[in-house]
């Protein structure tokens, strides 16, 4: 879980933009997080696929730095 702002301690899975097996680009949504705040888009910053997801969509209280 990426710390979307200097206070967050954990956040919430939304809805994954992308699949096991999906290439992804720089500036490519992968997934929403959600905080108590508000929900972001999750952009990726390399080239790479997507071996595996850790956490499911709807997954809550993920701790920041948590895979």
């Amino acid at each position: 879980m990426p710390a979307l702002s200097p206070t967050m301690t954990a956040g919430g899975i939304g809805a994954w933009q992308k699949k096991a097996g999906d290439s992804i680009a720089p500036g490519d949504v992968l997934v929403e997080i959600e905080t108590d705040k508000a929900q972001m888009d999750f952009e990726f910053q390399e080239e790479g696929v997507i071996a595996k997801t850790l956490k499911e969509s709807g997954e809550k209280d993920v701790p920041v730095g948590s895979a």
